[in-house]
């Protein structure tokens, strides 16, 4: 009996266990029969984040935005190319101890460069062209667009006249494209760049090129090319002008990446454009222009030397102002009369009838400023110091800050002298004309002479069928124009 009882205990237990197990295995089904009736949400997170760990997140893959320069002067910098060109070089070094050996150059170049500079680097940025040729007019000119040199070049980017020409700036008694701030920096990268082109990509020679021409740059290249030497900018046997010319400019890049290194104070510059071009259909005096829209008559002219007379004849119909007041200057031409904007003196003709007399031509005006001399201005004016001196009855050479100086052109002159007569006669039909004899100038063209005189080019091919197919300086031109 005691063994039968042994037995039937673990059936029992068995019995019990399977029991339990049966149990659970119903609650373990139950269980997963409820979990199908949860929201969508909680059973469809695990193939979301298995979807989310596949996808690359977005941020990942765009590159942080860079901060945009405050300071044009670090735009600038970020826009260098020409360094690695540089290295260790006694060259560049004896240039940057004169920039740190001399402050106030720079420091008073960028000031006036205050005014071009950001329009100079976006132009640069639109043809991916190395920043450091922002600094080439400091070079240049130190940033005056009236710089005048002793080759008679002329604007920020000093173009002689001929080169002026050939990059299409037009040169009249009343207008020079190479003063021109948008022209002559057009033309100015299209030279550099075809020097670039060139000279094989190389900015050193293209910038050598730039200052003693490409003709001296590719002879001293033949030269060294059959003597078997470097042809590389620092070999090349150039003038000691070039010798200098691009050392300097990658000195000054130097001093302005590290400008508190060489102990110069660089003023920062907005990196927003300082001027707005403001399109015009009349003739103007600036004079006039910066009273309407309150704009310093100096700065107006500082934006628009090319108008050497101060008046818009022969230039563009447009003029550079200070983007606050372009609006201003906008809204006030469109409800001015034209007269309103013409000076009296402006009024009168271009040319005058002349008598026996020197004649009074167009007259012009120019305020001294700080560091002016007679000289300079009468070098600037391309009028003879003794000259400033009779119109403005000045018996030494002092002047003061603020005066104002009046000059003319002494050389129109009647035929005797012998730039232009004219006289009143009849046509066939009995009308009254003017008849002009114009003495043709160096810088002259059909063009220049037909606008001149408010006459149409076929006509002046008329009235002069002699006159061959280019103008020559000293030619005489007859003009008809109604009296």
């Amino acid at each position: 009996m005691s063994s039968s009882i042994r037995r039937s205990v673990p059936s029992a237990t068995l019995t019990r266990l399977a029991q339990a197990i049966a149990v659970a295995v119903s609650a373990i089904l139950a269980g997963c029969q409820s979990t199908g009736q949860m929201p969508q949400s909680d059973t469809a997170k695990p193939k979301n984040v298995a979807a989310r760990a596949k996808q690359k997140p977005v941020w990942l893959s765009e590159k942080p935005t860079p901060q945009v320069p405050q300071d044009i002067w670090e735009r600038m910098r970020q826009g260098f190319q020409l360094q690695e060109t540089a290295g260790v070089n006694p060259r560049i070094e004896q240039q940057r101890l004169w920039f740190a050996s001399n402050p106030s150059f720079l420091e008073g170049a960028g000031e006036r460069g205050s005014l071009y500079m950001h329009y100079i680097v976006e132009r640069l940025e639109e043809r991916n062209m190395p920043l450091e040729l922002a600094l080439l007019p400091v070079i240049e000119s130190a940033y005056n667009p009236m710089a005048y040199s002793r080759a008679n070049a002329v604007g920020l980017w000093q173009f002689i006249p001929s080169t002026g020409r050939y990059f299409n700036l037009r040169q009249t008694r009343f207008y020079d494209g190479r003063r021109d701030i948008t022209a002559s920096t057009t033309a100015a990268m299209d030279y550099l760049t075809r020097l670039h082109d060139m000279f094989n990509g190389d900015w050193l020679l293209a910038l050598a090129a730039y200052n003693a021409g490409e003709g001296t740059v590719s002879r001293a290249i033949e030269r060294n090319e059959k003597l078997g030497l470097p042809t590389d900018y620092w070999n090349l046997p150039l003038p000691a002008e070039t010798q200098a010319y691009v050392p300097k400019l990658l000195a000054l890049s130097q001093v302005v990446l590290a400008p508190d290194a060489y102990g110069v104070n660089l003023n920062p510059i907005a990196n927003e454009p300082y001027f707005q071009v403001v399109e015009i259909n009349q003739r103007m005096d600036l004079s006039k222009v910066a009273a309407v829209a309150n704009i310093d008559e100096d700065e107006l002219f500082q934006l628009n030397p090319a108008f050497k007379q101060r008046t818009t004849i022969d230039g563009p119909q447009h003029l550079l102002v200070p983007t606050s007041k372009a609006q201003l200057l906008t809204a006030s031409l469109s409800t001015m009369r034209p007269e309103e904007l013409i000076s009296q003196h402006s009024l009168k003709p271009v040319f005058e009838t002349a008598d026996d007399s020197e004649v009074e031509g167009i007259r012009r005006s120019y305020r001294v400023k700080r560091g002016d001399n007679l000289a300079q201005i009468a070098k600037a004016n391309n009028v003879q110091t003794k000259d400033l001196q009779r119109w403005n009855k000045l018996s030494g050479n002092k002047l003061k800050v603020g005066q104002t100086l009046v000059m003319q052109d002494a050389k129109a002159t009647k035929a005797t002298g012998k730039r232009i007569n004219t006289v009143v006669a009849a046509n066939s039909k009995g009308q009254k004309q003017q008849q002009t004899q114009y003495k043709v100038q160096q810088g002259d063209s059909l063009y220049v002479v037909a606008k001149r005189f408010n006459v149409e080019m076929q006509h002046l091919k008329r009235w002069n069928p002699r006159m061959g197919k280019a103008l020559k300086p000293g030619q005489m031109l007859t003009v008809y124009s109604p009296h």
